[in-house]
């Protein structure tokens, strides 16, 4: 009896602290829900350009009539796959601004937030892996590299898949089986809440990892980057207006678009994400912070308007189909502004030929009274 009633006031005295830092952290994870309108209008409508953009790309990369594809192709049918799926993430997010339910935060928390960030590093890998495709082109211009062929671009997207499946996975798994109770008062802005010791730390281990994914994909692009320019630099002191120059100059522009799309939408969120981890505890610095990451995520979530930019420049298949459909547009038009012409033109002949046959007629009968 003693030690079944020890064992009850230790469970109570970590029910109590339990309780207690959880209530320490919704006090300071309680945000005004004022801006929330703000959020929900700015995802309502990147929801819709992204939905149209990334779904009509996807359809003219998988239905078009040429199914010739290269290893950049693959990476840019990817990062659309991974565009399109970030869009339908966001209504689970607007629903998270929009409603102050329990179940829609834990549903939020559980799968949407998993699925939103598992999509954005995909994105941002098949970003490097295009940078890093162009690179390539641009280092062998002759030959082709092991990386660009089209046997390694499947391998790489799938094992790239596959180990953000796994992470979001395991992430999911733990949250059900460990996840805390959620305080019916309010429900915060943050997931924290939900995370148990084991979360906690399966969290922060993803977070590592993303934040080196990131810094990976950033260093590449601007070597990437800094290295073309290198080259255009010492083939313009060669020959100024030579053929390798103008290409040059063009896998510069092509690069450097890639370069200003990738820090616009992805740098502002992980040079606030990191300070974000550290003081949101802190209730003077938890307000501020919550409304400064949204911030940084709509910009990141910018990232599936910008892409069709990526798909234009880099991808000739894509460039052609569309401009494909422009032709067959223009043709399926021109029929039928031509036919009111054809049977103008047949009436006047038809006309002219019963105009005749009434003159030979009156003639004949002419001829025969006489």
């Amino acid at each position: 009896m003693s030690d079944l009633g020890g064992v009850g006031v230790t469970l109570s005295s970590n029910q109590s602290s339990g309780t207690n830092k959880m209530n320490d952290s919704t006090n300071c994870d309680h945000h005004d829900p004022s801006g929330h309108v703000f959020f929900m209008l700015v995802y309502s409508l990147v929801f819709l350009v992204g939905i149209l953009l990334n779904g009509f790309t996807l359809k003219v990369y998988f239905c078009r009539a040429q199914q010739t594809s290269s290893s950049v192709t693959i990476y840019l049918k990817n990062l659309a796959a991974a565009d399109f799926l970030i869009s339908l993430c966001l209504p689970i997010r607007i629903m998270k601004f929009a409603s102050s339910s329990v179940p829609v935060h834990q549903v939020y928390c559980n799968f949407g937030a998993s699925a939103f960030y598992l999509n954005m590093y995909a994105s941002i890998l098949f970003m490097g892996y295009i940078a890093a495709n162009r690179y390539l082109k641009i280092v062998h211009p002759l030959g082709t590299h092991v990386l660009q062929t089209v046997r390694a671009a499947h391998v790489l997207s799938t094992l790239t898949w596959v180990f953000l499946l796994t992470m979001m996975g395991a992430y999911i798994l733990l949250s059900l089986l460990t996840q805390e109770p959620l305080p019916s008062v309010h429900v915060t802005g943050s997931c924290d809440v939900l995370h148990s010791q084991q979360l906690s730390l399966l969290y922060k281990i993803i977070h590592s990892c993303s934040a080196t994914i990131f810094l990976l994909v950033l260093i590449s692009l601007i070597c990437f980057y800094y290295s073309t320019t290198h080259r255009l630099s010492l083939a313009q002191q060669r020959q100024p207006v030579s053929f390798s120059s103008k290409k040059l100059v063009k896998s510069r522009k092509n690069m450097l678009v890639l370069v200003s799309v990738f820090c616009i939408c992805f740098v502002p969120y992980h040079l606030v994400r990191l300070p974000y981890a550290f003081l949101r505890r802190q209730c003077r610095w938890s307000q501020a912070f919550f409304y400064l990451k949204e911030m940084t995520v709509m910009m990141s979530v910018l990232n599936i308007c910008l892409d069709p930019l990526i798909y234009f420049i880099f991808c000739k298949a894509f460039r052609a189909q569309l401009s494909l459909r422009s032709v067959l547009t223009i043709t399926q038009v021109a029929p039928h502004a031509e036919n009111p012409e054809r049977r103008t033109s047949a009436g006047r002949i038809s006309s002219i030929d019963t105009n005749r046959k009434t003159s030979l007629s009156t003639l004949m009968k002419q001829n025969s009274m006489l």
